[in-house]
C-alpha cells in the first residue's frame, strides 16, 4: 500500500501521509481480538496461566492510544510525505510483558509457554527518528501508566464479556 500510496502522490500529485503504526493499545480493546496486551489482561482477570509462544525472548513496543493519535494527528496536518513511524521505542521481552501484567493485576498466575508461530517476528520496535524531528512528536505515556489505564477497564467488564477467550489459528492450511 506505501507503494501504491507513493505512485499516486508522485504521477497524479496527490497530497499524501503514510503512517507506520506499531502496537497499539488501549480502552475499550476487545479481550478475544488476539492481541498480546488484551489476551495476557484476559488470562489474569480469569485466574488462568499467561500464555507465552516461544521462549518469550521476542521483543515488543506498545504505544498508548492517546500517543498514538497525536502522532497521526501532527502528520496529517504536516506537509511531510514519506512514511513515518508511529510508535513507542521502548522495547520489552514478551516475558517481561507477561510479568509485568501479573505484577500489575496481582494476580499469582504462572507463566506457560506454547510452541512459536513460524512467522512470529522476534523483535519489533520502530525507528521515530522522522517523527520526532519532522513532527515534534514521541509517545508521552509511559507503558506502566497506559496498561494500568486499560487494566482498569477490562475490569470493569461483566463476567460474561470476560469469559470470551481469543481464537489464534496458527495452522497453515
Amino acid at each position: 500500500m506505501e507503494s501504491i500510496t507513493m505512485a499516486y502522490h508522485r504521477h497524479h500529485g496527490l497530497d499524501t501521509r503514510i503512517v507506520r503504526i506499531f502496537n497499539t493499545y488501549g480502552s475499550r480493546m476487545r479481550l478475544n481480538d488476539g492481541r498480546v496486551v488484551p489476551a495476557f489482561m484476559g488470562q489474569a482477570l480469569r485466574g488462568e496461566d499467561l500464555t507465552v509462544f516461544g521462549d518469550g525472548s521476542q521483543t515488543r513496543s506498545f504505544c498508548y492510544i492517546d500517543d498514538q493519535i497525536e502522532g497521526i494527528y501532527r502528520l496529517l496536518f504536516s506537509d511531510y510525505t514519506e512514511p513515518v513511524n508511529i510508535g513507542n521505542p521502548h522495547e520489552t521481552t514478551i516475558k517481561e510483558f507477561a510479568e509485568e501484567i501479573i505484577a500489575l493485576t496481582g494476580t499469582n498466575q504462572k507463566i506457560i509457554y506454547e510452541p512459536l508461530p513460524k512467522d512470529d517476528p522476534s523483535q519489533r520496535q520502530p525507528d521515530i527518528t522522522r517523527a520526532k524531528e519532522i513532527l515534534g512528536w514521541e509517545p508521552k505515556v509511559s507503558r506502566s501508566e497506559g496498561l494500568k489505564i486499560v487494566y482498569d477497564y477490562f475490569k470493569s467488564l461483566s463476567p460474561e464479556e470476560l469469559q470470551k477467550k481469543e481464537h489464534r489459528d496458527f495452522s497453515t492450511k
